[in-house]
């Protein structure tokens, strides 16, 4: 979204999620758990890790320096029988699925700037410094958004997403609907009226589901279970359209349907496309690669100057170069909702937020096995799981140095 959407008196966005069991995200999390198994027991690891699922077949494969064993295969069925492919007839099942493995380690010439620094190798920090002064595992570029449309200061479309395909694994998993299957996915777009939500316009729900379940039984479950049990009612009107299972059908699914792929959802993970994208996806990745850490960090920075009232929508990009801890650059774009001067915004951030790879490790506590939860239903607007980049512990900090109270 752009400025002059603010300005707009009738604006529509759109944005999706995907349940548990599409395979996409099944292989995120998968690689997730083989990153979380890892750093329960060597948190110190170089981990990444990618999986590719298509019928009967995992491949995980990656980069991988670690002290430690891990099990991977019983890590990878365990992982889908929790999702639910626990029945040969889904085309897919944690027991007969084959598994092949293929890890080395990581790349010696990545270790050289990611060991230590260039800013350590120059000598400009001291030795109890350079203890935080890991190098970025690669270039990129990372975002971070905060806004007032939710009490999570998220995005409303991509929370409705979630919560709509949060709502199908429940009702899947606890028998409500009993012929769901689980792959899955949503979509909600939102009208907005000079910037602010006004009403939900649209509405589409795909469920995988087992062949003998009827299109009407399926579409008039869904809404009543899934649709209006997690949606504002006031949000919704006569002039709300649904779309359940659109083609009619929706049996052939997970990753007989299409093959799956770790880090191929990063707009569902991240900020729903409401405003720009990173470069890079975060699952199956350790801490030192900035794609996921400095992500995480600019999440924090943008949820606390949001909540500090600084502005009602901000985003943060930061860049930085392989082996170089500092980032290149760091741009904060408000919407035209700041309080107060961009420039001074920026200088907060610099003064208050320690922006290094080993930093953002140490202050977010990333060396933890927290990461296979963040694999659905997004990173960031979670109150479920485990995610300190959500936390607003600086918002009364910057609240008095932007002079706002």
């Amino acid at each position: 979204m752009t400025t002059s959407f603010m300005s707009s008196p009738k604006y529509l966005f759109t944005s999706e999620s995907v349940a548990e069991g599409h395979p996409d995200k099944l292989c995120d999390q998968i690689s997730d758990a083989i990153l979380d198994a890892i750093y329960a027991e060597d948190p110190y690891a170089r981990v990444a890790c990618e999986t590719a699922a298509t019928t009967g077949l995992v491949l995980v494969m990656g980069e991988i320096t670690t002290q430690t064993y891990v099990d991977m295969p019983t890590i990878i069925r365990d992982t889908i029988r929790d999702v639910g492919y626990t029945r040969a007839k889904y085309g897919f099942d944690n027991e007969t699925c084959g598994v092949i493995t293929s890890i080395k380690e990581q790349s010696p010439d990545i270790a050289l700037g990611v060991n230590k620094s260039l800013e350590a190798k120059a000598g400009e920090m001291t030795e109890d410094e350079t203890i935080e002064m890991v190098g970025a595992g690669d270039q990129g570029m990372m975002i971070g958004f905060a806004c007032t449309e939710t009490p999570e200061l998220m995005p409303m479309p991509i929370m409705m997403a979630h919560k709509l395909c949060k709502r199908l694994a429940q009702v899947r998993k606890d028998k409500t609907l009993t012929y769901l299957r689980p792959d899955g996915k949503s979509q909600v777009t939102i009208e907005y009226h000079y910037g602010q939500p006004a009403r939900i316009d649209t509405v589409v729900v795909s469920a995988h589901h087992d062949p003998r379940a009827t299109h009407q039984q399926i579409e008039a479950d869904l809404i009543e279970h899934v649709i209006k049990a997690v949606l504002p009612a006031e949000m919704l009107d006569k002039n709300t359209r649904y779309f359940v299972n659109p083609t009619g059908r929706f049996v052939v699914g997970g990753p007989m349907g299409d093959a799956g792929l770790t880090g191929r959802k990063i707009i569902v993970d991240s900020y729903g496309a409401t405003v720009s994208q990173g470069g890079g996806c975060f699952s199956g990745k350790d801490p030192t690669k900035v794609d996921r850490s400095a992500a995480y960090a600019a999440r924090y920075v943008a949820k606390n100057l949001v909540a500090a009232g600084v502005a009602e929508r901000l985003q943060v990009e930061l860049a930085y170069a392989i082996g170089v801890a500092r980032p290149v650059s760091m741009a904060v774009e408000t919407f035209g909702t700041a309080k107060i001067p961009e420039a001074k915004i920026v200088e907060l951030v610099k003064e208050h937020f320690d922006l290094r790879p080993g930093a953002i490790i140490r202050d977010l506590r990333l060396r933890r096995p927290i990461y296979k939860p963040t694999a659905c239903y997004g990173h960031f607007g979670r109150t479920d799981i485990d995610a300190p980049w959500e936390n607003t512990d600086k918002a009364d900090l910057l609240r008095k140095e932007a002079g706002l109270g």
